[in-house]
């Protein structure tokens, strides 16, 4: 698999486009779950302007299921194919197990996408042989439990902390450091707060030297800042979280509104290149 590095300081944001394959994710689960469907929302994404299409079997949602080695396979490996057959467009895979990051890049996978941050026995050497851009994201505590009263002594810089070690990690078990990508977790085991300090702050995480990528579409902090229980009711507040993000430093951004979000980052990379 060749080096791919969609996120080389180009000056464009680069936007990732989420493909759930699974029947309980927070926003669109059980609508990709065929290939067909997967496959036929991944092109329309990709000609919505997603640079990154984003694969993933298991639900990361407070409360969600674990999901088994197998299942996980089963469900995004065909996608991932299909997609690839179709598309020569860029494909990161979700996930925390390093079976399925192996069977996936194998499958045509480019980027290795984990919340988890490469912490599961196995996933760090998988990645180093593997050779490709890998996302570490930082979570306090596991999906299942992450939102059961969290508390950071100053959250950046506890975030800071996290990163420092994992990079520290990464480099010793042979990924290259120009192939790391940092994700501070936006409703991750954080508060409402927490993630108003972390996108207030965001610029902080450019001491590392790295690109940062931000998730933020849709998610349930911009909910309870409308005062509205419906994922699919933050399309506005999702893409002006985004722009805010961009100005504080984000380059990557992983998104389920792809051609909205695309056209006001378009505005943001113009100005930036003035």
């Amino acid at each position: 698999m060749s080096q791919i590095s969609p996120f080389s300081q180009t000056g464009k944001s680069v936007v990732m486009g989420i493909l759930n394959t699974t029947p309980d994710s927070f926003s669109d689960g059980g609508q990709f779950v065929s290939v067909e469907s997967a496959l036929a929302q991944a092109l329309k994404m990709q000609r919505e302007g997603a640079d990154i299409i984003d694969v993933g079997g298991e639900s990361t949602r407070p409360g969600a299921k674990n999901v088994s080695t197998v299942d996980e396979i089963e469900r995004v490996i065909p996608v991932i194919m299909a997609i690839r057959k179709q598309s020569d467009v860029l494909i990161s895979i979700d996930t925390s197990k390093p079976e399925v990051m192996n069977e996936a890049v194998k499958a045509g996978a480019n980027i290795i996408n984990d919340v988890n941050a490469l912490r599961a026995q196995g996933a760090l050497d998988v990645c180093a042989q593997l050779a490709v851009p890998v996302c570490i994201m930082h979570m306090q505590g596991e999906p299942r439990t992450m939102q059961d009263k969290p508390v950071y002594d100053d959250v950046v810089d506890d975030i800071k902390q996290f990163f420092e070690q994992r990079i520290e990690a990464c480099i010793n078990a042979g990924i290259k450091r120009q192939n790391i990508i940092l994700d501070p977790g936006f409703g991750f085991g954080k508060t409402l707060e927490h993630n108003l300090q972390l996108l207030k702050r965001l610029g902080e995480f450019q001491v590392f030297e790295l690109p940062v990528l931000v998730g933020l579409s849709r998610k349930s902090m911009l909910g309870k800042i409308l005062h509205d229980s419906a994922a699919d009711n933050r399309l506005y507040a999702s893409v002006a979280a985004a722009v805010l993000a961009a100005v504080n430093g984000a380059s990557l951004f992983r998104v389920h509104d792809v051609k909205a979000t695309v056209d006001a980052l378009k505005v943001c990379d113009a100005l930036n290149g003035m």
